[in-house]
This record gives structure tokens, C-alpha cells and sequence, in this order.
């Protein structure tokens, strides 16, 4: 993480204004919005405040707030690129390559065996 990255707080902080004003834009209350999303009042609170909830919460009042069609674009899509698909001969990626202490994929050759001291 850099140094001009913000940080978590700085997210739920933006985030829990952004919540805020589109409630407010629609005229919603707390406790309407709240029902409307099936969370609690206590836990709708809570996000508005900037404090952590679950990201199922967050996600049921943006949905209730109709603003589902912004979500897609945090993670954008990332599709894999032609020359891995044909190294793992079409199939998915499912786990990270293993790194050394200086970061560099540690790949063994097929072949490779244990040689015997002699």
C-alpha cells in the first residue's frame, strides 16, 4: 500500500456521507430506509456513521437506495490473459503461484529430482 492510498477509514468515512446524502436526496429516514433494506436501524446507523458493517448490509442499502448499477464498477472485470489460458490449457486460474522471500514465483521444473550425495 503507498503512501497516498487512502486509508480504510478514510472509505467508510466517504462512503457513509455518500450513503447519507442519497437517503436524504430521496427523503428517506433512517428507519424507512433501514426497513426498506431489511437491516436494522441500529446497524443503517452505524454505516451512516462511518463505522464497519457487513458488506451484505452495505450492499442491501445501496440496492434499496437503487444504486445496484454502481456496484459492478468497484471490481472491475479482469479477464484472463490468452497466454495463461494456454498454459493451464484452457482451464481457470484457481490460486496464486508461490512466491520467495524476494517476491519472484518459485517455478520447479517437471523434471526436477532430488540428487543423491554421494
Amino acid at each position: 500500500m503507498g503512501s497516498t492510498a487512502r486509508p480504510v477509514s478514510g472509505w467508510l468515512a466517504l462512503l457513509s456521507e455518500r450513503v447519507t446524502r442519497h437517503r436524504l436526496n430521496q427523503d428517506l429516514s433512517q428507519a424507512s430506509l433501514a426497513l426498506r433494506s431489511g437491516i436494522s436501524l441500529r446497524t443503517l446507523a452505524r454505516l451512516e456513521a462511518g463505522e464497519p458493517v457487513q458488506l451484505e448490509s452495505f450492499l442491501r442499502v445501496l440496492i434499496a437506495l437503487g444504486l445496484e448499477g454502481c456496484i459492478e464498477s468497484w471490481v472491475p472485470d479482469l479477464p484472463e490473459s490468452p497466454i495463461q489460458q494456454l498454459e493451464r490449457g484452457g482451464q481457470a486460474r484457481q490460486r496464486a503461484s508461490r512466491r520467495t522471500s524476494a517476491g519472484q514465483s518459485r517455478k520447479v521444473p517437471r523434471d526436477w529430482r532430488w540428487e543423491e550425495d554421494s
